[in-house]
């Protein structure tokens, strides 16, 4: 017998998670686009701002392209931006304002609701007849890579009439033809828009005849109206002094129609008209769609800057150009909106904390950024996050991704594409993993020349789970030669752990962006998790002397960091010198050229930038992921509830005021908040690792999970919600938890939030899914296993979200366990 779906409502009665008004629009912007697109970010008034659609970031273009509005009365006009008011904080600037268009006439208030991908923007004036509603989102549905990867931004805006009499209202799409765009340099003067009828309706296909095949800005637009055109134009007058528009005000206010300018000069902007009468309380939609195709996305090279090489975009091999995007879009915006909503509503109706589902929700504008990309073959690549106008640190870092939890969850496919770079193309014979992905990966995939001891151990753990929410073994039989290569490089003399005992005391690169000398509490989850998880696959892939020996080095090395890193109240570090350079095997140590880089990491034999006596607010990472994927590391859990404890005393921080940070600051002021690292005992190494007075929103959410899990429900909410908090609009941006860069990986942890709260764990291979709850309604998201699981007084049921389809035919099954019954026999 199928369970009754939830999300049984109208499809565009979208959830809300969160709404933001006054001095919080400022800084909202929600990226809006495919996975691997480019984005088109719609702000906190309801303005189309940072165009990143040319295979780069783009942060600051905003090109004059806008929504207006038009209302005509018996006795009344009125036209309109749909857009409220400009904030406080962007009244000054070099041409009076820094906003775009900030004379044109606007609603006088605005809200917006948000439930990622769906943002929406309310908009109202006493001095109008009517309420709008705009909406604008891009598909996101777990377990469809196509469908979330589509490149569109997909706008509707629901007027109603509050007035007393029949309105003729019309709303005109405005779109400058932005083909081209480069950075600092005015448009090609060759750009144009072209009227097409399709099958999918009136579109304005936009291109230019004097960019290059080969430009990265190379490619098509297209604009589109999802009812009936009752006026367009290709193109705008060319005109001095800002007339161009004065010539559209005055046309648009005259009728809420537009004719073709006569002027043979024009300006590249394209315009769709949609009209419709409304009686007084009736309401209507007047939906758009914005396309683009762009295909010359161009490889990093060894030094992370943009080389010759063009790897193209994967989803430019679907379309034909940006109007074929229109019409293949266009039948199905309907089902993609209903499938779209049902995942967001599987979050948003459940019994988490509304602060884990925003943040779980809004970091997710990660996949939708330029930070990922996928290459023609559909290769899975990202950067660590996005500087405003480059990709902020390259290849697929491992150290970054390995602390999300979104893309194994979401979309399984795109996470086994990531494996394969892993353990197909950076993984050298002796195991050894670059932990930056070198292009093209067949020629170079090995050529960064070390190796991240967190970042190696986190694939092996990202690789069970990879295989856990999916289920594909054959894939997984593909990758374990190279999973085995990869663990075994841990144990080469002078190695991390040479003397094969399950401690890490060699050098170990590590996300600090340095090397710790000894074991470290957060490097030893990592490589606890990691051999918890292969001897899990070993015994699944009938390799017994491997799986055994993982096992062995499991028990040693839970008992060995118990005894030398647990300091009565959470893990820290013992360092242990290497003395000389030959100690350490080749690899393991990164020399930065930059100036200084070397000062301190050099000496051997008192290294600098250390852990030493400090507390790490993310010393449970890996043992958190592999306790969400049902493995035990060996640790003992009254150890783990106190360290746990320790950082929500020690490194919480109730303002900033006093705090001194002598790097990057991501807390302020009055702002809350965990602290990296603290030294709690005192003997800070002289020169710390450099990040240590920072604050990480992914080492918080790290936190938080690990407390979740604990069944610290209110202390792992507070974290979550002073993260959320800081990113409130009205300081920054709720959809760009940025730390080296926009929209940064990390930031995903928050995904792992989830499953935490109910410490529910899936497993593909047997269908099944246990949690710990005892009672609630918790989300599940497990690529196409989607809905939630409804447990009361003990016993718990899966309700499939409503456009959800059974994995093989069948649902999971659903059992409730103590926490201690979760896979106990690894590591016991």
């Amino acid at each position: 017998m199928i369970p009754q779906s939830i999300n049984a409502q109208p499809v565009n009665d979208w959830p809300v998670v969160r709404c933001f008004s006054g001095a919080e629009l400022s800084r909202l912007k929600m990226p809006i686009g495919g996975i691997g697109t480019g984005c088109i970010s719609l702000s906190g008034t309801g303005q189309l701002v940072d165009w990143e659609l040319f295979n780069r970031p783009a942060k600051g273009f905003s090109p004059d392209s806008f929504f207006a509005l038009h209302l005509a009365g018996a006795d009344q006009r009125h036209t309109r931006l749909l857009e409220g008011p400009i904030p406080d904080d962007q009244f000054e600037g070099p041409d009076g304002s820094r906003r775009p268009l900030a004379g044109l006439p606007r609603f006088s208030d605005a809200e917006f609701h948000a439930a990622y991908p769906f943002g929406q923007v309310l908009l109202h004036d006493q001095k109008l007849p009517v309420e709008v509603r705009v909406q604008a989102y891009n598909p996101l549905v777990p377990g469809d890579v196509a469908a979330s990867s589509i490149p569109a931004l997909i706008y509707r805006a629901t007027v109603r009439n509050t007035g007393q009499e029949t309105l003729q209202v019309s709303v005109a799409a405005n779109v400058l033809n932005v083909v081209g765009h480069h950075r600092d340099q005015q448009l090609p003067k060759g750009n144009r828009f072209e009227r097409l009828e399709t099958a999918a309706g009136t579109v304005l296909s936009g291109s230019s005849n004097e960019v290059s095949e080969q430009d990265e800005a190379f490619g098509t637009l297209a604009l589109a109206a999802l009812d009936p055109v009752s006026s367009s134009r290709t193109s705008w007058a060319k005109r001095s002094w800002g007339d161009s528009l004065l010539d559209f005000w005055d046309d648009f206010s005259a009728d809420g129609l537009l004719d073709e300018p006569e002027e043979s000069a024009q300006v590249p902007t394209g315009s769709l008209v949609v009209s419709k009468e409304l009686e007084p309380g009736e309401s209507a939609d007047f939906g758009f769609l914005i396309a683009w195709h762009f295909p010359n996305r161009r490889a990093w090279t060894e030094k992370g800057v943009y080389g010759d090489l063009i790897i193209g975009n994967h989803y430019a091999s679907q379309y034909r150009d940006a109007a074929d995007v229109v019409e293949q879009l266009r039948p199905r915006l309907t089902e993609l909106e209903s499938r779209t909503k049902s995942f967001v509503s599987a979050l948003a109706d459940s019994d988490l904390p509304a602060a884990a589902v925003d943040a779980a929700l809004s970091n997710l504008a990660v996949l939708k950024s330029q930070t990922c990309l996928r290459s023609a073959d559909g290769t899975f690549l990202a950067w660590e996050g996005s500087n405003p106008h480059e990709g902020s640190c390259h290849g697929s870092c491992t150290h970054v991704w390995n602390y999300q939890y979104a893309l194994e969850q979401l979309f399984p496919e795109l996470a086994w594409s990531m494996r394969e770079v892993e353990f197909l193309h950076t993984l050298d014979d002796q195991g050894r993993m670059s932990f930056r992905a070198c292009l093209p990966l067949d020629e170079n995939g090995t050529q960064w020349p070390v190796a991240a001891a967190d970042g190696q151990m986190g694939t092996i753990m990202r690789l069970f789970r990879t295989w856990q929410l999916s289920g594909d073994t054959e894939r997984l039989r593909r990758l374990w030669p190279g999973a085995k290569r990869a663990m075994e490089f841990a144990w080469i003399p002078n190695g991390w752990d040479a003397d094969q005992d399950g401690v890490m005391e060699g050098c170990q690169h590590n996300t600090m962006d340095v090397e710790y000398y000894g074991p470290s509490g957060v490097n030893q989850s990592w490589y606890l998790a990691a051999l918890a998880a292969c001897v899990e696959l070993a015994e699944r892939l009938d390799d017994a002397e491997f799986g055994a020996k993982c096992r062995r080095l499991l028990d040693s090395g839970a008992a060995g960091t118990e005894e030398l890193l647990f300091n009565g109240d959470y893990y820290q570090q013992k360092i242990i010198p290497p003395l000389l350079e030959e100690n350490i095997a080749e690899g393991l140590r990164i020399r930065y050229d930059h100036e200084g880089a070397d000062e301190g990491s050099d000496d051997l034999v008192n290294p600098a930038l250390q852990i030493g006596s400090g507390s790490t607010s993310d010393q449970l990472v890996g043992h958190s992921m592999a306790q969400l994927s049902g493995l035990n590391t060996g640790l003992n859990p009254v150890h783990i509830a106190k360290a746990l404890d320790s950082v929500l005393e020690q490194n919480h921080r109730g303002d900033f005021h006093a705090h001194f940070n002598h790097l990057r600051s991501y807390a302020l002021g009055d702002e809350q908040g965990l602290l990296n690292c603290t030294f709690p005992r005192g003997e800070r190494p002289l020169r710390p690792f450099p990040y240590c007075n920072e604050v990480w929103t992914g080492l918080e959410y790290s936190a938080a999970i690990g407390l979740a899990l604990e069944g610290r429900h209110e202390a792992a909410q507070r974290v979550v919600e002073e993260v959320r908090q800081r990113f409130s609009g009205r300081r920054r941006n709720p959809f760009n938890e940025m730390e080296c860069g926009d929209h940064y990986a990390r930031s995903m942890a928050s995904f792992g939030l989830l499953h935490a709260w109910s410490g529910l764990v899936y497993d593909a291979a047997s269908n099944s899914i246990t949690v710990t709850a005892q009672n609630g309604t918790w989300p599940i998201v497990a690529g196409k296993v989607l809905g939630q699981v409804v447990v009361r007084q003990g016993e718990a049921r899966f309700v499939p979200a409503q456009t959800a389809q059974p994995a093989g035919g069948s649902w999971p099954s659903v059992a409730v366990v103590s926490p201690q019954r979760v896979r106990p026999k690894a590591g016991a």
